[in-house]
């Protein structure tokens, strides 16, 4: 057992954490498996994230995964764009845990 110690995050910095749970096919396979999937800030770091999914859903977290989607380059009308880039958090909860994301925090 390590003897780190869990960060510091405020009520306030727990809600700008989690942005937006990710409804996907692929997401809601995850669900079987006891994970759920969030849209995160590219500045949340894992043991924030942690932190802030136990705070909020007053659940038990066993791991956090982060991914970082790079933005796609589109066209519009001839002009080119890009979409901004976005991390997600895929988190794993403990043994009987469940989070319902179709219900508001």
């Amino acid at each position: 057992m390590s003897t780190m110690k869990k960060p510091a995050v405020s009520q306030e910095r727990m809600y700008d954490l989690i942005l937006a749970p990710v409804i996907t096919e692929k997401s809601t396979m995850g669900s079987e498996h006891r994970q759920v999937t969030f849209r995160v800030p590219l500045d949340a770091k894992k043991p924030e994230i942690k932190a802030a999914v136990e705070g909020l859903f007053k659940v038990q977290v066993t791991a956090v995964n982060t991914v970082v989607v790079k933005g796609k380059t589109k066209r519009f009308r001839g002009t080119i764009g890009r979409r901004s880039d976005y991390k997600k958090a895929i988190v794993t909860l403990a043994e009987g845990q469940t989070i319902d994301v179709t219900t508001g925090v």
